[in-house]
């Protein structure tokens, strides 16, 4: 596995744990880290979805 998708996937991980305390505890670890909709939890949101992007690539393939 290459770097990047390694990183994508990490990414990917931290954005289903962040959804995960959204849904189950009404939770946002970003918004409390960094500030609502301040610049830094923009590009954080803007990384994770990319990397979701990017980890549809990882599906299909075939090392």
């Amino acid at each position: 596995m290459k770097i990047i998708d390694k990183i994508a996937l990490g990414l990917v991980i931290i954005g289903a744990i962040v959804w995960g305390l959204i849904g189950l505890f009404n939770f946002n670890l970003v918004e409390m880290l960094f500030g609502n909709m301040t610049i830094i939890s923009r590009i954080i949101y803007t990384l994770v979805g990319i990397s979701g992007l990017w980890a549809i690539k990882l599906l299909f393939d075939n090392d």
